[in-house]
C-alpha cells in the first residue's frame, strides 16, 4: 500500500499520524499516536508506517527494551504484520506474474524499499522454510527469490 493509503487506513482506525524530526528511529507509536520521521522518501515512510500499524494491531505496552525476549517477539509480530500488509505471498506471486526478475524489480513493483523486501524474505524463510506452496505455485526463498508454477 502507498503511504497515502496507509494514512487513510490509520485515520479510519482513529490513529493520529504526524511527521516529526525523530532522531533515534524512523517511527514510534504510543497509544493512538504515531510519529514518522520527516524528510524520508515516501516509499520508506510507507514501510515505517506499516510497521507502526503492525505494532498497533499486535503489540501491548512499552517494548523498547529489546533485551527482553517477550519484547523481541512483539517486535517480530509487528514486522510480520507489516510484511504481510505491504508484500505477502500473494504480492510475491503478483510480482512474478508481472515479470519481475530480481529483488530490485520486485521491490519497485510492490512499492517497498529493497531493505524492507529483503527483511521480509528472511522472515518468510524463517516462517515457511526454504519454500512455500500457495495455489499452484511454489515460492523459493533460497538461494534467491524464485517462483515455480506447478502444472
Amino acid at each position: 500500500m502507498t503511504y497515502e493509503n496507509l494514512l487513510i487506513e490509520a485515520d479510519e482506525q482513529k490513529l493520529m499520524v504526524k511527521e516529526k524530526p525523530l532522531s533515534d528511529n524512523d517511527g514510534r507509536i504510543k497509544g493512538k499516536r504515531i510519529a514518522i520521521r520527516q524528510n524520508m522518501p515516501e516509499i520508506k515512510k510507507a514501510c515505517v508506517l506499516a510497521e507502526e500499524l503492525g505494532h498497533y494491531h499486535t503489540s501491548a505496552g512499552n517494548i523498547l527494551d529489546q533485551s527482553n525476549i517477550l519484547n523481541r517477539k512483539q517486535e517480530l509480530h509487528a514486522r510480520l504484520w507489516a510484511y504481510n500488509k505491504q508484500i505477502g505471498l500473494t504480492g510475491l506471486l503478483g510480482a512474478y506474474k508481472h515479470g519481475c526478475r530480481n529483488q530490485y524489480e520486485v521491490a519497485e513493483f510492490l512499492n517497498v524499499t529493497e531493505k524492507f523486501l529483503s527483511d521480509a524474505l528472511k522472515t518468510y524463510k524463517t516462517k515457511y522454510g526454504v519454500q512455500v506452496t500457495i495455489d499452484n505455485y511454489v515460492i523459493y526463498f533460497e538461494p534467491h527469490i524464485g517462483v515455480l508454477e506447478l502444472l
